[in-house]
């Protein structure tokens, strides 16, 4: 008889699983030029900022409605047609961990998230909790808290691995351990850092492992 992990990983996708930094850049200049904008400038709030709120700042005259429409548009059609690849160390990573011990929380949405993993070779687990799966985005804690109640765990029990500060906050307000990857230097109130995901991988078995029954 298999028992139940006792303790759940729970990962943000895009900065920590999937390299789409270039993708993302290539969307939202492409939006800017379309609306006469200029793509530096776009680029730089949305690195800060949801897109409803991007667009409120860079193009406050214009239907944010519409203006979602054409950005996701342009996303979905990234997914089809860009060149992007799984950051080293997340295959090896996903194919060890357990069924039901790990989960994706992500601000982007399942079916580009599906499409990515599919073309890197990912797995997908059961549990994948969306942009549309909650009302409110990172750093809100509600996202990690729907992924931890649908694996059936504690969230004192997961542990997150992000990249970027909303992500980091909205581990943190869950009440949830937070482990920083890919970036230079600690987002600040991670618990732990290291600056690619493949240094953290034989961290985050150990982790599973020291805690699994």
């Amino acid at each position: 008889m298999i028992s139940e992990p006792k303790r759940y990983v729970l990962f943000d996708v895009d900065g920590t699983l999937i390299d789409a930094v270039d993708n993302q850049r290539r969307v939202w200049h492409t939006w800017a030029e379309r609306h006469g904008l200029d793509p530096d400038e776009v680029y730089g709030v949305a690195l800060r900022t949801r897109p409803v709120e991007t667009f409120a700042q860079v193009a406050p005259g214009r239907d944010p409605l519409e203006c979602l429409a054409a950005l996701h548009e342009l996303e979905d059609e990234d997914v089809r047609s860009g060149v992007y690849g799984a950051f080293g160390g997340a295959a090896e990573l996903l194919a060890a961990l357990p069924p039901g011990a790990w989960a994706l929380v992500t601000s982007n949405y399942e079916h580009r998230v599906r499409g990515r993993f599919a073309r890197t070779g990912l797995p997908v687990p059961e549990v994948l909790v969306d942009a549309a799966a909650v009302e409110e985005g990172k750093p809100s804690p509600a996202p990690y808290l729907q992924a931890a109640a649908r694996l059936g765990a504690d969230p004192r029990d997961c542990l997150v691995i992000e990249d970027a500060p909303s992500g980091v906050q909205a581990g943190l307000r869950a009440g949830m351990t937070v482990w920083g990857v890919n970036a230079p230097v600690p987002v600040d109130g991670v618990h732990r850092h290291f600056t690619t995901l493949r240094e953290a991988v034989p961290e985050i078995l150990d982790a599973l492992a020291l805690t699994s029954r």
